[in-house]
């Protein structure tokens, strides 16, 4: 009897203490649901997976308020562009078509697990993954006729039941294949209506089980991948394991004070920045889209980040969590450059996919190199983006060899736009709805080649720095001063008229319009304020974005501007290009309004509800955003190592570094009214700047902000107060 009551204290003070754990865990806070309703484009999806994982699975349907669900894919291969093979389970009648939806009546998701219970007959159906392989576990209710359902997502392809409890498939999608290999825990037959693009198995077993592994190599490699890391059929244990991983990545960024629903938002979107990139490499081999061949190594190979996006928050974000991944990710970038030729704009599975505008992996690579990540060969890394820049087409979603227009900007230094009416002389423009974006390129050209011009001194390319220098100042050349915007200019060096800076479509402008370009110049905000007016007119300006009518209604605003969402007069929350001008007022001496203005931005457009996104998600790229503003500070300038203070939401952070140091926020009296930074110490000693370095994060160290609901209009207000951002800045590493 005593050994009894020994056991049954010892299993109840287990399962008291993995409660505990779990209610402990900065795991509670997260809903992937979170943004689930676009507001105009798309909405974010409640993806289960590691973090940069290659398996990724969510419920697939329009959105968050779609009560039916088509199928899981057993990978998503590209974010938000493509999926591969279609799983679906239910009971009734026999459905073969990856067409027929499934209603569903209530539904558990997180990061690690996901489970469904659908309306009628009550089939139940859950999910957990591991790095390359996943598990289902299908509780099948009171109705009869038992299936599973296998199809393709894509045109050619097979799909195979091989004896009665294994299953194969390949799938040809973008250039390239994806293969799985299942097995299942009860018996299958297929059912008459199958083929080789899907597969509708009958099963007479209440509750079945099916493991899978995905490759991009074969199916032999999909089966090792599975066995590696599913050998059994215990879906709990799977689960644990993802929950673990999950719990120890979330607690990377521990936070004091504020609500519940501010930290909800905070880790919902901390979780949304593990989803790309993805590592493909399936134990020492990985299939590359960018040569279409199989490479042999045992260094991750990283693959679907839209850099254009990422490039801003998210890539900094995880130059202080976690380095050596980063690192890791530039030297896939490297390495898809020397298979494809070009180092990539988007790099997605099945290789560079030329989407959007700019050289922006010179960003991303001059940030992490002046941050202090040198574990990639900076040389050859330089010898690509120099290639880009000075050999490929700027033209937006095209990559390859110059065009005329490009020799045009190599000559003139801008891209010509055409006036209204005047078609399109140039083959690789699109005309239907991209255009030449001219302005845009132009000034995402200029911040690129600023960045090439720090690295050709960091690899010994001297002569390169004035050459890229003199290109870094070509955004100066479609600046109207006179108008005081950002303004196009025709071949002939002509202003274009007419021209209405709130109206630009993609003809000169990528999605936005003048009054977010004009504050396009990271990387010299000082020589942009001098053609403005100087400091203050500069500040008058920024006052009038957030003030600025549409000038129509907004439907017929969004016809021409969709991506221009979040509006707070002209400025956009819900685009890439707006992420850093809320924090320019401290490049202008008043750092209290950078500190208000993120505050109400972060109130205004990111609930924790449905509607929480005010724009695309992409992968990463406005989480970025969202977790370095609450925390209190963002980078403005990728390549200059050091970062903005803005107004923490909470009390305190605490950033667990990888060098087993810590990164400490404290925002003393802090609330939803006091926003105001009153005064200031970084590791004890006064700060009267609103900015501080990279290094001072890796060192160790704390931020103490006394926090007031009375702005300090002198605090970080001196002309010499200003973060650094000028033609001449050389960053530094220490």
């Amino acid at each position: 009897m005593v050994k009894h009551v020994t056991f049954f204290f010892v299993a109840v003070t287990f399962t008291i203490f993995k409660l505990s754990a779990q209610n402990n865990s900065n795991l509670k806070y997260v809903d992937p649901t979170i943004g689930g309703v676009g507001l105009i484009l798309e909405p974010t999806r409640p993806t289960v997976h590691l973090p940069n994982s290659l398996v990724r699975v969510y419920p697939h349907r329009k959105d968050q308020l779609d009560d039916q669900i088509a199928y899981y894919p057993l990978t998503v291969a590209s974010h938000r562009v493509m999926s591969v093979f279609a799983f679906m389970a239910f009971s009734g009648k026999p459905q073969d078509t990856a067409a027929t939806r499934f209603t569903y009546r209530r539904e558990t998701l997180t990061p690690y697990y996901f489970n469904t219970t659908f309306e009628n007959p009550g089939d139940f159906i859950e999910f957990t993954p591991k790095e390359r392989s996943g598990i289902f576990r299908v509780t099948y209710g009171n109705g009869q006729n038992r299936y599973l359902r296998l199809g393709l997502l894509h045109t050619n392809g097979n799909l195979n039941l091989e004896g009665k409890r294994v299953l194969s498939g390949t799938e040809n999608f973008a250039g390239m294949k994806a293969y799985f290999y299942a097995e299942t825990d009860a018996d299958l037959t297929a059912a008459p209506s199958s083929s080789g693009a899907k597969l509708l198995l009958q099963t007479n077993a209440r509750v079945v089980t099916f493991k899978y592994g995905v490759s991009y190599i074969s199916i032999a490699q999909a089966k090792q991948n599975l066995q590696k890391e599913i050998p059994g059929f215990d879906l709990e244990a799977v689960k644990q394991n993802a929950r673990s991983v999950w719990h120890k990545t979330l607690s990377q960024i521990s936070v004091e004070g504020g609500t519940e629903a501010q930290k909800r938002v905070f880790y919902s979107a901390l979780y949304r920045c593990y989803e790309r990139m993805v590592d493909i490499n399936e134990y020492g081999r990985y299939y590359s889209g960018f040569d279409h061949k199989i490479h042999i190594t045992n260094e991750p190979f990283y693959v679907d980040n839209w850099i254009w996006d990422t490039y801003i928050a998210l890539e900094p974000l995880h130059m202080i969590l976690d380095p050596k991944k980063e690192a890791n990710k530039i030297r896939s970038y490297v390495s898809m450059y020397e298979q494809g030729g070009w180092m990539p704009s988007f790099a997605v599975v099945f290789g560079d996919w030329p989407a959007m505008v700019g050289n922006h992996a010179a960003a991303w690579m001059a940030d992490a190199w002046f941050k202090g990540i040198r574990d990639f060969d900076v040389n050859k890394a330089y010898t690509g983006l120099k290639k880009n820049s000075l050999q490929g087409t700027s033209i937006p979603w095209r990559n390859g060899p110059a065009t005329s227009l490009d020799t045009f900007y190599n000559n003139k230094g801008y891209i010509p736009g055409l006036p209204p009416g005047v078609k399109e002389t140039v083959k690789l423009v699109d005309t239907v709805w991209e255009k030449r974006q001219s302005v845009s390129v132009t000034l995402e050209n200029s911040y690129a080649d600023w960045c090439l011009a720090q690295l050709s001194a960091e690899t010994g390319n001297i002569a390169d720095r004035d050459l890229f220098l003199n290109r870094a100042a070509n955004y100066k050349n479609v600046y109207r001063t006179d108008k005081g915007f950002m303004w196009p200019k025709d071949d002939k060096g002509e202003w274009i008229e007419p021209f209405d800076p709130r109206f630009a479509g993609r003809d000169y402008f990528t999605e936005n319009n003048a009054y977010t370009y004009n504050w396009c110049v990271k990387h010299d905000l000082k020589g942009l304020m001098n053609l403005m007016g100087g400091r203050n007119a500069a500040e008058s300006k920024l006052d009038q974005l957030f003030r600025e009518e549409l000038g129509m209604p907004k439907f017929r605003f969004w016809t021409t501007q969709p991506d221009a969402s979040g509006l707070v007069g002209q400025f956009v929350m819900g685009n890439e290009p707006s992420l850093h001008i809320p924090y320019l007022y401290n490049y202008m001496g008043a750092p209290w309004k950078s500190q208000k203005r993120i505050r109400m931005l972060l109130d205004a457009w990111f609930p924790d509800d449905y509607s929480g996104f005010p724009g695309d998600e992409d992968g990463g790229g406005m989480s970025g955003f969202v977790v370095f503003s609450m925390m209190g500070f963002m980078p403005v300038t990728p390549g200059i190592p050091v970062y903005n203070t803005g107004s923490p939401v909470f009390n305190k952070v605490i950033i667990n570094l990888p060098n087993s140091k810590t990164f400490t926020v404290n925002a003393q009296n802090n609330s939803r009214t006091h926003v105001y930074v009153r005064q200031a110490t970084l590791n004890g000693k006064p700060l009267n700047k609103p900015w501080f370095t990279h290094s001072d994060i890796v060192n160790g160290g704390s931020l103490n902000l006394i926090m007031s609901d009375i702005p300090n209009m002198d605090w970080g207000a001196g002309v010499n107060d200003a973060p650094p951002s000028a033609m001449e800045y050389r960053p530094t590493v220490k």
